[in-house]
């Protein structure tokens, strides 16, 4: 969600902030000026070998925008559903709904439009913010089963179209805060939730999920009680008058010790519960301090976790968070991101439109995660105009419309607007679906996926250059291709939304299409299934050189004969750094291969702590297993499946010689190795 107090520093480097969502890392933004630089023609290359797991689709929190519409007039709030949900709309199938903590009765609204969203509690008349110990979660006159009336109307309205609802917590209510207030501590760096309320919260977010589901009769899939907790963004500020000020928004820091306690407090209400949810965890703002929290949380927390939730508003460390998903074997959502990519509020200016874009097709390539969600795709209109949040006005939101309109309002006097995020991002949802798996591709400005049924291809590309460009789609990689298989782009552009062009034959396994500049191109791929023969860049019986990306050197047995060390690549003796594939089990991104060297017929393994080489005979048990992920650029990382360690150069040395070990992911380049296949060793079998 949006960090109101990092608005200055933004805007001091030409972002123009917002009102809604997270703030993004200033590194993870466009300079809002630049012009792309045209590029040569590319070819991109699905390849249906490395594939993702079954894709649960794309989504939204409904929170503020839900909140501040769900009693507008039925014909602004219908239009608006259909924008969202519809099949001609944003086609979203994931909604995840805000228990919202909710300020005393006496305490003025000072939350942004929409940010108020009330909590499931019903406080005795005459309580007020000093009041904190009468709510009692076992008796029924404590709760308000009619509350948020309207976030709850989208609800209703949805249900049909959502196949997994999430529910989340920005702040515990009032009364279980240090502040006595749900927009954070006083000093936003310390934790919030008072420790003596922490099995109290668990009871408050289980208690409303149960009634939640009882009132619509839907089905919570997952609850995560935490959103950004390890931040300092979330601070309550007096003025004068001793009355709050700010911030606008529910939000509550929760470090990583108190998080553990928060679980482990859920777990056992929600297994006493009604509700069939499961725990998400933990919703942090972006991949680096995801990893410091779970990395904190001891095997017995990791393991009351069903699934690992993680923002992009920060982009580095992406690949780590998907190798600590993977060794912890649990789904993996990017679970909010909104941003501007653009200098002023604009519903034609391409930019916003392509930085969305690039953003998705960054997320699905390097954090491989489950499912994609939306901070929010409606902002308010008033908030982002010129003379809003900034001078300029901004492009939070696929959607803007005015969140202070009034049942007396029409489409014509409270009107719905869309940018270009809303055109670029439909690229995406309408032809990636749930169901479908992601497959790896060799162009960083390409996503691709093949279809639930195997027969058919998407592949989703974004030029963001001043110029157009001829895209060539090679569909060598897939097992067979029609000769009467075709590829139809669909093209979002300055000149038209979703244009479909007409069909282009495939001739050779490829096909030339020219693209606009400043466009998003889905292309639709038909008559292709399969995978081919030599598709894999891990083959079994294969022998390959691992080339440390840092170092250069490669991974070779230790003259001891048990430990890893890296060599110079150029030397002449290559026994002991040839290693042969072998996968054993899985089928998707998620599979695992024994690594066994082709001279010395010894395998990977991590024993006693260690990495070692040992004897390739008798069980091949998870610490002799890898879990190998690639971002499609030829270099791999090696997660062990026992330990969830990678095999990583001791402190990222580049010396011939150097140790190689076990380090927890962190996306460094001593964790990446390039793979490349040399001359059948005399072990090799076909």
């Amino acid at each position: 969600m949006a960090h109101p107090t990092r608005r200055r520093r933004l805007l001091g480097l030409g972002v123009t902030a917002l009102a809604t969502g997270t703030v993004l890392a200033a590194t993870a933004l466009p300079a809002a000026h630049a012009e792309v630089t045209a590029t040569a023609a590319v070819t991109v290359r699905p390849d249906p070998s490395y594939q993702q797991e079954k894709f649960e689709g794309w989504g939204t929190s409904l929170v503020w925008f839900a909140n501040a519409t769900g009693d507008y007039p039925p014909a602004v709030r219908e239009k608006l559903a259909k924008l969202l949900f519809g099949d001609d709309g944003l086609a979203l199938n994931i909604a995840r709904y805000n228990i919202g903590g909710g300020n005393a009765p006496d305490v003025k609204d000072y939350l942004r439009p929409g940010g108020a969203v009330e909590g499931w509690w019903k406080a005795p008349a005459g309580t007020t913010r000093e009041d904190v110990d009468w709510w009692d979660a076992d008796d029924p006159k404590d709760w308000n089963n009619k509350a948020d009336k309207t976030q709850r109307w989208w609800v209703d309205r949805i249900k049909k179209d959502i196949t997994h609802w999430e529910a989340f917590s920005n702040s515990p209510p009032w009364f279980m805060t240090e502040s006595g207030y749900v927009s954070g501590n006083f000093d936003a760096g310390k934790d919030q939730l008072k420790t003596e309320s922490v099995d109290d919260f668990a009871k408050y977010l289980v208690g409303a999920t149960e009634r939640l589901e009882k009132a619509h009769h839907i089905k919570v899939d997952t609850l995560d009680p935490f959103n950004e907790p390890n931040t300092n963004y979330w601070g309550t500020t007096l003025g004068a008058d001793g009355q709050p000020v700010g911030g606008r928004q529910e939000g509550a820091h929760i470090g990583p010790e108190l998080q553990q306690k928060v679980i482990r407090a859920l777990a056992p209400t929600l297994a006493k519960s009604r509700t069939d949810a499961e725990i998400s965890a933990m919703d942090e703002t972006n991949p680096g301090t995801f990893a410091t929290n779970w990395n904190s949380y001891p095997q017995d927390v990791r393991d009351l976790v069903g699934q690992m939730n993680v923002h992009t508003y920060g982009t580095s460390q992406r690949t780590t968070v998907r190798d600590l998903a993977k060794a912890a074997d649990k789904p993996l959502w990017m679970s909010e991101v909104e941003g501007d990519w653009g200098d002023g509020q604009s519903f034609t200016d391409m930019r916003p439109g392509l930085g969305l874009a690039q953003r998705m097709v960054d997320d699905l390539r390097e954090l491989e995660p489950r499912a994609w969600v939306f901070w929010q795709p409606v902002e308010d209109y008033d908030n982002m105009k010129p003379g809003g949040e900034s001078a300029k006005g901004g492009n939070w939101g696929e959607i803007q419309l005015s969140f202070g309109c009034t049942a007396k309002d029409t489409l014509k006097s409270c009107p719905i607007y869309t940018n270009t995020k809303f055109d670029t991002a439909r690229n995406f949802t309408h032809y990636i679906k749930p169901g479908d798996r992601l497959i790896r591709t060799n162009d960083t400005s390409s996503t691709a996926a093949i279809a639930k049924k195997g027969d058919a291809a998407t592949v989703v590309h974004v030029n963001s250059t001043t110029e157009a460009r001829d895209v060539t789609i090679d569909l060598s990689k897939f097992g067979r291709v029609s000769a009467k298989a075709t590829v139809t782009p669909v093209v979002t552009s300055a000149d038209g939304k979703l244009v479909k062009r007409k069909p282009v034959r495939v001739s050779g396994k490829q096909a030339t299409i020219a693209v606009p500049a400043q466009s998003v191109t889905s292309f639709l791929v038909k008559g292709v299934s399969g995978v081919a023969k030599d598709a894999a860049e891990l083959r079994k019986g294969h022998t390959y050189e691992l080339t440390g990306v840092q170092s250069g050197k490669d991974l070779t047995i230790a003259a001891n004969g048990t430990g890893l060390v890296i060599r110079n690549a150029d030397s002449a003796d290559r026994s002991g750094r040839q290693w042969q594939v072998k996968q054993i089990t899985g089928s998707d991104n998620r599979k695992r291969y024994v690594l066994t060297e082709a001279t010395a017929g010894k395998r990977l393994a991590v024993r006693a702590g260690a990495l070692v080489a040992e004897p390739d005979e008798g069980r091949r048990d998870s610490a002799a297993q890898w879990i190998m992920s690639t971002t499609g650029d030829g270099t791999w990382t090696l997660v062990n499946a026992a330990t969830g360690q990678l095999a990583d150069v001791g402190g990222q040395s580049t010396s011939d010689g150097a140790a190689v070990g076990l380090w927890t992911p962190n996306s460094g380049t001593n964790q990446r190795w390039k793979v490349t296949e040399v001359k059948p060793a005399a072990t090799r079998t076909e």
